[in-house]
């Protein structure tokens, strides 16, 4: 019977990631269709495609590094011991292939029992954390459109998909992080993990690129760019909260026994867990996720004056200054944490703009990088006392641990990528042509297609005479 039991959990959890995989892809679809409509005509392909690759890049890169750096590095820099050893998460490992396939135990590098499990669940562990390292580093794309070059682009694409947010995972993401058991650091939904580390890249890629032509007046106050296509940003937004989803089920491990987790956890009730391992229920976030949607949404409204564009980004924001602790709030706190930080954010986006000239455009840096940041400081505060985890020993989550983990989040996503887009910037390898700027990258891009075109048709016709 404990056999079979076994057998069904660890199918179960086999679908159940699968599942939130192919719903986490649906922020990529409202991703590329939102930049679309932001985007202006002259620059709809560039911008689409410049999203899209990313895809494919930094699921290559992840699969060779991403992922083991993930099981690596929970001690962190030598502050808690050394490295992890993680086979099964490298990519020569018959682990990381086709399983089932009868492979000995002794050659994957781990136990017969964790090999058994490995075979069935490391291919949808894998694609759940990829998601989140595509959402990563798509983040930053729409704030730098119509004017960066894609190349550029995909460089910082995969360094802070594959290498930076994974790593900073791996510290404070992961059961046995070093924040987690020295800081009490907390982020269940991946306030900082994903959006304060995204938002912290975005800002940096954006001072080095500077603003778009034509975005400041010469007297210096900002010009409204509009969206090209409301309904596209619409659709896009709305897939993207869609996607969120499988985001925030993902985050969780649908089914465990407490006996898996050395004892830690008391009865003998097996219970789903959020990433911690801390037991949490599917019903806790569905409240609290609908509800902090809902919040940002009105906050958005009231404070945009209807403006369709920020009212569904605040109703994002929303969503992500919960997210670290929203295993734990109140529907009610969860509410108004995800009306007031959106409202933070929405203010601070402009300010930023008038102040020191940042053109971003689709103010992604206030909606992740602002609102995770935030949401990372709120719960320190909302949690203070909480258990950080179910294992003995680890701090108890509190304001400063969340407070320095908020801070080494957008500084670990700031200070690389603005060293990269320096070098990059010194290369002239950043951004388009001042020519290509204003006549449209498409537009550009088309005349380079049909200049190609008359060429194999003089030589068709030479080859003819």
């Amino acid at each position: 019977m404990e056999g079979n039991l076994n057998a069904l959990t660890t199918i179960f959890t086999e679908f159940y990631y699968w599942v939130t995989i192919v719903m986490m892809f649906l922020i990529h679809v409202g991703f590329c269709m939102y930049e679309v409509g932001v985007s202006r005509r002259r620059n709809h392909l560039k911008t689409l495609m410049k999203n899209a690759m990313a895809i494919p890049l930094v699921t290559i890169t992840f699969y060779f590094f991403g992922w083991w750096i993930y099981f690596g590095f929970p001690n962190g820099p030598g502050i808690a011991g050394g490295l992890v050893t993680a086979p099964f998460a490298e990519p020569w490992n018959p682990l990381m292939g086709t399983h089932l396939s009868g492979v000995n135990p002794g050659e994957t590098g781990v136990t017969p029992t964790d090999a058994a499990l490995w075979h069935r669940l490391n291919g949808v562990f894998w694609g759940a954390f990829l998601l989140f390292s595509i959402t990563t580093a798509s983040i930053i794309s729409g704030s730098i459109i119509e004017r960066v070059r894609s190349g550029a682009f995909w460089i910082v694409a995969v360094l802070v998909g594959s290498v930076l947010w994974i790593l900073d995972a791996s510290w404070g993401w992961h059961p046995q992080g070093w924040m987690v058991k020295l800081w009490g650091y907390h982020d269940a939904y991946a306030s900082g993990v994903v959006h304060a580390i995204a938002g912290g890249a975005a800002l940096a890629f954006l001072i080095v690129l500077g603003p778009r032509i034509g975005k400041f007046r010469p007297d210096g106050t900002a010009r409204d760019i509009p969206p090209h296509n409301v309904w596209l940003v619409t659709i896009g937004l709305f897939l993207i909260f869609t996607g969120f989803w499988g985001f925030y089920a993902a985050c969780n491990i649908p089914l465990i026994s407490p006996a898996t987790i050395a004892g830690q956890i008391t009865g003998e009730t097996w219970t789903a867990t959020n990433i911690y391992l801390a037991p949490t229920t599917l019903s806790a976030i569905t409240f609290n996720f609908l509800m902090s949607l809902s919040g940002g949404m009105l906050a958005g409204y009231i404070v945009s004056k209807g403006d369709p564009f920020w009212t569904f980004s605040m109703g994002l924001c929303g969503i992500i200054s919960a997210s670290a602790g929203n295993d734990l709030y109140h529907p009610i706190q969860a509410l108004l944490i995800g009306a007031i930080v959106p409202t933070i954010c929405y203010n601070l986006h402009y300010f930023v703009e008038r102040r020191f000239k940042i053109d971003d455009a689709v103010g992604a840096v206030a909606v992740h990088g602002y609102g995770g940041f935030l949401g990372v400081v709120v719960a320190g505060f909302m949690l203070w006392g909480q258990p950080s985890s179910p294992y003995e020993g680890f701090a108890h989550i509190n304001p400063l641990g969340n407070l320095a983990g908020a801070v080494l989040m957008f500084v670990l996503g700031f200070v690389p990528t603005f060293v990269v887009c320096k070098i990059l910037n010194s290369m002239n390898l950043l951004r388009v042509p001042a020519k290509v700027e204003l006549e449209g990258v498409d537009f550009a891009l088309n005349h380079a297609f049909e200049a190609s075109v008359r060429e194999v048709g003089t030589a068709e016709k030479a080859m003819i005479k």
